[in-house]
């Protein structure tokens, strides 16, 4: 059960990842004529093998417990270094976003797909098909 468990539990952070990075990176490119404004986003496989690498985070089961540090929100967040550089300050080169962005999209719908696949696959075997 437990390597049941440790499958799943990969494509579940790897979507929760994806999911996060897809927001971080909807906020570059809406803040794409914002004077001053910094791109930033973050090395999507560090962030996986380290969530991989801590196990089960802690749970909190009462309202007077404090979250674990690192949570599934954290992240560790780079600013982007631009290859040109605008006059008001602002880092992010909407062409590059997009493309994170779709390839980014196009990697949450395939994690999401072997998650289902991978469920399918364990229905299939409990009903005995």
């Amino acid at each position: 059960m437990d390597s049941i468990s440790a499958s799943l539990n990969v494509h579940a952070q790897a979507l929760g990842l994806r999911n996060k990075r897809n927001e971080i990176l909807a906020s570059n490119i809406a803040n794409a004529a914002t004077p001053h404004f910094k791109a930033r986003d973050f090395n999507f496989a560090q962030e996986l093998d380290k969530r991989m690498a801590s196990g089960d985070p802690l749970r909190t089961t009462d309202a007077r417990h404090i979250p674990q540090a690192g949570g599934p929100g954290a992240t560790d967040l780079k600013f982007r270094v631009p290859t040109e550089p605008s006059l008001d300050g602002n880092t992010v080169e909407l062409a590059v976003e997009q493309v994170q962005f779709s390839e980014n999209v196009i990697r949450y719908q395939t994690s999401l797909g072997f998650l289902n696949r991978r469920i399918s696959g364990l229905e299939s075997a409990i009903k005995g098909e």
